[in-house]
């Protein structure tokens, strides 16, 4: 089973009306909101009778959901370094998203047409994080100042 959409296919908050292109925080809170969304609305069409897809849909849905709060987080940190922080973790959940998307599919042979949806959203999410925090740390650096 392949995990990875093939080709160029759309997610499912750019369904919604999002755009790929560089999401002002605004939209940004909006675009994960949707995403948790469609996270918790995946989880529900679980076949929740089986234990192992119960365990790993409950994890999928904590880490899915858990994209968003962080970024709200983030949104209003204190510091670049509190930033930092916390747009890196809003990747890692996201990772750990598609680690338990591609548990149930392969391990649990759950067929639901929105997991590789969700999996590609979830990628465009980590590059989007990776970059504000890369700029972040960048513009930190340039200024020559640690963590304010």
């Amino acid at each position: 089973m392949n995990l990875k959409p093939e080709g160029r296919r759309q997610s499912p908050c750019y369904n919604l009306g999002m755009t790929l292109r560089a999401q002002p925080a605004e939209d940004l809170k909006v675009r994960t909101r949707r995403f948790a969304g469609e996270i918790v609305r995946a989880y529900q069409a679980l076949p929740i009778k089986r234990v192992e897809v119960q365990v790993l849909g409950k994890q999928m849905l904590r880490s899915g959901t858990s994209v968003g709060a962080n970024y709200c987080e983030a949104s209003r940190a204190r510091s670049r370094d509190e930033f930092v922080a916390k747009v890196e973790l809003c990747s890692q959940e996201a990772a750990e998203t598609q680690y338990w998307i591609e548990l149930l599919q392969k391990e649990c042979e759950v067929v639901d047409d929105r997991l590789p949806g969700l999996w590609f959203e979830a990628n465009e999410l980590i590059a989007i994080f990776v970059t504000m925090a890369r700029n972040a740390k960048r513009s930190r650096n340039l200024n020559g100042r640690p963590g304010t």
